[in-house]
C-alpha cells in the first residue's frame, strides 16, 4: 500500500483535519491526523491494519498492547490480524498502567500499537510500564509517524506513512497569534 493510497483513505473518511490543534504531546500543529475517523469504516481499517501486520511478518509476538484511548480500536484490529490477544494500557494518576484485570506475563513478547506517533510519549510510557512488568517489547506499530522517522523506541518500528508534519512548542506557535486558542481533538488531557 502506497502513501498516496493511505492518504486517500484518510481523505475519504475525513481523517485529515486542517486548522489549529493541540496535540497529545502538548505541541501545536495546523494538521491533525484523526485516525478515529478511519475506524468508522471497518473495511478501510481492516485493510490498513492488514498492511501493517504484513510489515511485522516474522516478528515473534505474544500479545498486542495499546495506549488508551487512541490506540484501542487499532490495537484490537492489529491483534485480530495477527491472531493474538489484545489489551490496552491507560493512565491512572498520569502514570500508564494496566487496569480492568489486564496483565502481561513476565517474558511476554509484546507489540505496542498506537494510531499516530508525534513525539512517541504515550508509546514510551507503555514500553516503560511493560518493561517494569518483565515483558519484552519486540516492536512498535503505528498508522502514522508524524515525526518522519525521528522517534526512536529502541525496538523495531513500522508504520504505514511517515510524514514531517510541522508542530510547535506552545510558546512558539505562530497559529496562536492568528487563529486564537487551539482545538484539542484527541483523547488525552494535557
Amino acid at each position: 500500500m502506497t502513501t498516496e493510497e493511505v492518504l486517500e483513505i484518510f481523505k475519504k473518511t475525513g481523517g485529515i483535519l486542517k486548522g489549529h490543534f493541540l496535540l497529545t504531546s502538548g505541541r501545536h500543529s495546523d494538521t491533525y491526523m484523526q485516525c478515529a475517523k478511519l475506524f468508522i469504516d471497518t473495511s478501510a481499517s481492516e485493510k490498513l491494519c492488514r498492511e501493517l501486520a504484513l510489515k511485522l511478518k516474522g516478528t515473534d509476538i505474544d500479545i498486542v498492547v495499546s495506549p488508551a484511548i487512541g490506540g484501542i480500536l487499532m490495537g484490537y484490529e492489529m491483534a485480530r490480524q495477527l491472531n493474538k490477544p489484545n489489551i490496552f494500557a491507560e493512565r491512572e494518576n498520569d502514570v500508564m498502567t494496566l487496569r480492568r484485570g489486564f496483565s502481561v506475563e513476565k517474558g511476554a513478547k509484546v507489540l505496542v500499537v498506537e494510531d499516530v506517533v508525534t513525539t512517541g510519549g504515550s508509546v514510551k510510557d507503555v514500553i516503560a510500564m511493560l518493561k517494569e512488568k518483565g515483558a519484552e517489547v519486540v516492536a512498535v506499530a503505528s498508522i502514522v509517524d508524524r515525526s518522519a522517522g525521528k522517534v526512536d523506541f529502541g525496538v523495531k518500528y513500522v508504520n504505514l506513512i511517515s510524514m514531517d508534519i510541522v508542530s510547535y512548542e506552545a510558546d512558539k506557535c505562530p497559529f496562536c497569534k492568528t487563529m486564537g486558542a487551539p482545538i484539542k481533538p484527541g483523547s488525552r488531557k494535557i
